[in-house]
């Protein structure tokens, strides 16, 4: 294992004045490996300082990354994301809506590694959705589709925020036990909806909205490609159904999930917390410094996990399951409820943690 030392690996994040872009600033500050060298955005932005650039006319500044913001960042010059080359950096993340990242990522992506939190190249067959700890052998795709597709780089997008949380507890499940089937119910936190549009906030406040538009086909999309096996240079989806409903809930941030499974054959609790425990052990134990002590926690509180209190457990990075117990209706079934933080291991610092993983690969190197 060769890792970097020293910030050394130059960074542009694009869509940094959004609420996506700012997570990925206070994920990345101070970061032993990575060092923000540009930032870029729409060219509204351009050319403000990037403080200018998040205020407003009545002057308030629109930082959302937690506390103050950063001087190392307030002074920083806002590049035009469509301008932005690429070269001058060792790795580009992307915070963009689908359309623009379409063609903003693949222009990146022919000289520079580009991670993204957009939806726009999930779906494609030689782009693997990562999740450090959960499907390393997956990486070897990328370099099939930097050969494929004659880029120097590649787009890694991370998964949908509420998959994350479940494809990880399902994950050391699937491996250990074999998964026939899953539901999924959902109670999602309003940051996941952004903040234009967004969700209106008299719409969510004593209320829960029953539907989030396309989000409960990307959950059963995602997890079964993320837990699908890498045959030759294609993935193959995992082969078990899920049932998902995904409602919107007055919380500002972390997903609750209840989840139903039929595993198949037989365990005990005891097993499927061992699965559990040992989850994400070479990624956890490789130095990344993202990384939690643990990737699933497990409560034997009956009132746990609950989303005030669990959801910045290993700093956000870390999913919290409790009121696991077998499904008396089901033979093989069991139930239990997850707690993950979607704008940290959902989101950016996720992605920052991938990062940190395809560095250790040598996919992303300081001049490269």
């Amino acid at each position: 294992m060769s890792l970097p030392q020293g910030r050394n690996v130059r960074v542009a994040v694009v869509g940094a004045t959004g609420v996506a872009g700012q997570e990925f600033l206070a994920a990345l500050l101070g970061h032993p490996w990575f060092e923000v060298v540009v930032l870029a955005a729409s060219s509204r932005s351009a050319g403000k300082t990037y403080m200018d650039s998040i205020r407003s006319e009545s002057g308030q500044v629109s930082w959302y990354g937690g506390g103050e913001l950063p001087a190392v960042f307030a002074s920083m010059a806002v590049q035009d994301a469509e301008a932005l080359d690429a070269t001058l950096v060792d790795l580009v993340f992307t915070a963009v809506d689908a359309g623009p990242a379409r063609v903003l990522e693949a222009q990146y992506a022919k000289t520079t590694p580009v991670i993204s939190t957009a939806s726009a190249f999930r779906y494609e067959d030689d782009v693997p959705l990562l999740l450090p700890g959960i499907n390393p052998e997956h990486i070897a795709l990328l370099e099939k589709q930097s050969q494929t597709r004659g880029w120097k780089g590649f787009v890694a997008p991370n998964p949908n925020c509420t998959t994350v949380g479940l494809a990880i507890t399902l994950a050391p499940l699937h491996e250990a036990f074999g998964i026939e089937s899953v539901h999924m119910v959902s109670m999602q936190a309003v940051s996941g909806a952004g903040r234009s549009p967004g969700v209106v906030a008299l719409d969510v406040v004593d209320n829960i909205i029953p539907h989030i538009p396309k989000e409960e086909e990307k959950v059963a999309a995602e997890t079964l490609k993320v837990l699908g096996s890498l045959e030759g240079e294609a993935i193959v989806p995992a082969a078990f159904g899920i049932s998902a409903t995904c409602t919107r809930v007055a919380v500002l941030e972390g997903h609750t999930e209840a989840v139903h499974l039929k595993l198949s054959r037989a365990v005990t609790a005891e097993e499927i917390a061992q699965a559990w425990a040992e989850a994400g052990a070479a990624v956890l134990g490789a130095g990344y410094p993202s990384a939690p002590e643990a990737l699933i926690q497990l409560s034997t509180d009956p009132f746990r996990p609950q989303v005030r209190l669990d959801r910045d457990a290993g700093d956000g990075m870390t999913t919290v399951v409790g009121r696991l117990r077998p499904d008396p209706n089901v033979e093989n079934g069991w139930k239990f409820m997850l707690v993950s933080h979607n704008t940290k291991m959902g989101a950016a610092k996720g992605c920052v943690l991938m990062a940190e993983q395809l560095c250790d690969h040598g996919l992303i190197a300081a001049g490269g």
